[in-house]
């Protein structure tokens, strides 16, 4: 077996893809290699292209959707095979000990590590997890659809199945990119009655071909009133970080209704706490999820077939994959294949 690897790395804060070869990292207790089939390339890992992530130490190799197939095993690990296919998502292990662990809320651990942040990610041929940040991936999903599943897939699914919503519930997705597309097949799955609200006309045959029963132009239309024709949603899943876009849909809300955000805008949401007081609404942000939550949600989408739209690139055009979901012109997912 050949000693190297190649890698994808950042060696500082805004510096340039490094193409590089390693040594194969072995396992320590606790912890797999796996040997990596195909990684996403996700909008966060701008957290450490650019530096933005505190304390991040580098040189650091990203990736948190990851797909592959265990190659290695350190010592105490039982529960996972050689050859098992497994997924590493952004919830990259946790510590057991702390109080959330204690009361098994596992995703606010305050000990807990990201993965391609606290450790190397999978923009490389292997990587080391902890057994943690493990999630069984179904045969039916390939290495490239399993990635995406991992960040983006839980990040929508997580929320829309802890959001109170009922099947016959009007559920709205707002914004149709590499989150929302996924939102819009999960809410109908989940038997939603699914709004898609976008900018423009020309994500609407795609929209409904994912399984929206409604289209909403919010240039064309307001996107409040349409919202309040069907009764007002249950839940609106904001998944384009655009904050006066996202503010201006709480008076879409029913009711007690819920308006969840798990894609951060930059800028500061303003609403009003009329609309909020008046209706008993809430806003809430939404953490991707655990392991175990990834594995859920690469199970409900073998099984009710949800796919990610997807482009794929090789590892040594990673600089170009980035710039193509960096600058937004990706549809709807980039990811890295490094082969089976």
């Amino acid at each position: 077996m050949t000693t190297k690897m190649k890698v994808a790395q950042i060696s500082k804060a805004g510096g340039d893809w490094e193409l590089i070869e390693r040594d194969i990292p072995e396992p320590q207790a606790g912890q797999v290699r796996v040997k990596v089939e195909a990684c996403g390339i996700c909008h966060s890992d701008a957290l450490v292209k650019e530096g933005l992530w505190p304390g991040l130490q580098y040189p650091r190799v990203p990736g948190h959707e990851v797909a592959g197939r265990i190659d290695a095993a350190g010592d105490k690990v039982t529960a996972w095979k050689q050859d098992q296919r497994v997924g590493v998502g952004w919830h990259g292990g946790h510590c057991f000990v702390c109080e959330q662990c204690r009361r098994g809320d596992f995703a606010m651990c305050v000990n807990r590590k990201v993965t391609g942040i606290d450790f190397d990610g999978g923009y490389a041929e292997y990587m080391i997890a902890p057994v943690t940040a493990l999630a069984a991936i179904p045969n039916e999903l390939p290495a490239e659809e399993a990635g995406p599943f991992m960040c983006a897939g839980v990040t929508v699914y997580n929320a829309l199945r802890n959001s109170g919503a009922r099947a016959g519930d009007v559920v709205a997705v707002h914004g149709i990119g590499g989150l929302g597309h996924l939102g819009v097949q999960y809410a109908r799955q989940m038997g939603f009655v699914t709004v898609a609200i976008n900018r423009g006309n020309d994500k609407e045959p795609l929209a409904r071909q994912l399984g929206a029963h409604h289209y909403i132009d919010s240039i064309a239309e307001d996107a409040v009133a349409e919202l309040q024709k069907l009764g007002g949603a249950h839940v609106i899943l904001a998944t384009a970080p655009n904050a006066a876009a996202i503010s201006a849909l709480v008076d879409g809300l029913s009711p007690s209704g819920k308006l969840l955000v798990p894609a951060a805008p930059a800028e500061p949401l303003t609403i009003s706490m009329f609309s909020m007081i008046s209706g008993r609404r809430t806003v809430a942000g939404w953490y991707s999820g655990t392991a175990r939550d990834s594995q859920d949600t690469l199970e409900f989408s073998a099984l009710n077939g949800v796919h990610p739209m997807i482009e794929k690139y090789s590892l040594d055009r990673v600089a170009e994959g980035y710039e193509q979901m960096h600058s937004g012109k990706v549809r709807f997912r980039v990811v890295l294949t490094l082969g089976g």
